[in-house]
Formats: C-alpha cells, sequence, structure tokens
C-alpha cells in the first residue's frame, strides 16, 4: 500500500491517522506541491484532479480522502468505524459531506491562507469556520462521537483534522468545551498519531 502525501495537508493526515489506528502500513510518497508534481502527467494518470491524497493498493489508485476513508473502512476495519446498516451509514455520509464542504471551506481554508498565505477572504472564511466549530460543538455536546454512535466512526477522522487545526488558521477554540472534549477523546484512541500544528 502507498500514499502519495504531503505532510502538511489535514485531508492526507486523516488518511495517515485512520491507517494508524487500523494498524496498517503504508508507504508515504511525499509530493512536492509547490514544485507542481501533482499537476505533471503521471500524477494525473493516478488522480485526474491532480489533488493528495492518493492511495495505492493492490494495484488501484483511489483518492478524495473521504472515498479513501470508505474504502479502508470497508476493506481493513470493523463495523464500528462504518456502519452496515442504512441509518449508520447515512449519518456517517452526512458527516463526510460536512468535512468535504463546510471544514475545508471554514477552518481549512482559513488555515490555507495563513499558512500559506493562499490570496482570498480570509475574514469569509474565519466566518464561515466559527460557524463551523459552533454546529461541531453544539453536535457534540449531544453525542460523544459525530455520527451518533457509541464509538467512534470515520466521520470523526473525517472532520477531526480541519477542527483541530482551525488554531492555524487564526480561530481561539478555547470556547468550545464539547469540542475540546472531543479532541481528547480521539487523542487518547489507540494508534493515534499527530501531524505539525496538533
Amino acid at each position: 500500500m502507498q500514499l502519495h502525501d504531503f505532510t502538511l495537508s489535514g485531508n492526507c493526515y486523516k488518511v495517515r491517522l485512520f491507517l494508524s489506528l487500523l494498524g496498517r502500513e503504508a508507504e508515504l510518497l511525499p509530493v512536492d506541491l509547490r514544485g507542481g508534481a501533482h499537476k505533471r502527467p503521471e500524477f494525473l494518470a493516478l488522480n485526474p484532479r491532480g489533488q493528495v491524497p492518493v492511495l495505492v493498493d493492490e494495484g488501484q489508485a483511489l483518492y478524495d480522502p473521504q472515498a479513501i476513508l470508505v474504502y479502508l473502512a470497508g476493506r481493513y476495519a470493523n463495523d464500528a468505524w462504518y456502519p452496515r446498516d442504512a441509518l449508520g451509514q447515512a449519518r456517517v455520509a452526512c458527516w463526510l459531506s460536512f468535512a468535504a464542504n463546510e471544514a475545508a471551506h471554514g477552518p481549512g481554508k482559513a488555515r490555507l491562507h495563513v499558512l500559506f498565505r493562499l490570496p482570498g477572504d480570509l475574514e469569509e472564511a474565519q466566518r464561515r469556520a466559527v460557524q463551523v466549530l459552533e454546529l461541531l460543538d453544539g453536535q457534540l455536546a449531544r453525542h460523544a462521537w459525530l455520527a451518533e454512535t457509541p464509538t467512534p466512526t470515520i466521520a470523526d477522522v473525517a472532520v477531526y483534522p480541519y477542527a483541530a487545526l482551525a488554531g492555524d488558521g487564526g480561530l481561539d477554540l478555547a470556547p468550545y468545551a464539547n469540542l475540546n472534549a472531543w479532541f481528547a477523546r480521539i487523542r487518547a484512541l489507540p494508534g493515534y498519531i499527530g501531524m505539525p500544528g496538533l
């Protein structure tokens, strides 16, 4: 198994984190994003979107971090990580979509503006990020895990990075007690690994 990776990417980190939680190893292949390696033909043959991460397992290239989490859960994890019942899967899918949309375009984008000097509207990204953090804090006031399950699922793994890294985007995480308790629960999971900023 190989993971085409960029160390500072929250999307790559969620895949590395889940692999570690499962006790699985992958060869990490760093992708030089600043040098444009993700836009070269050999990389585009793996992922026509030209984005990291890309997981290659048994000769098959998979891209999109949420899709990779679904694949790893279905292939290598027990049912707790990705429930097999329709309601459980729908609840997980809701949060996978949230990770790709609200979390990426709120705290994820604010982090890109601050850390990588991405042009754009930092204040708008931070405003959206506050909405994301408030929504998560409210959900976690009612449930220990995002998908309303007794144990964590890939929903938690998908949303965790950009929420936990929100400080990199100039946001104060201190007011969100439920969110911080969730961070602590995730960090206490066997196999947890961090990344720069966490």
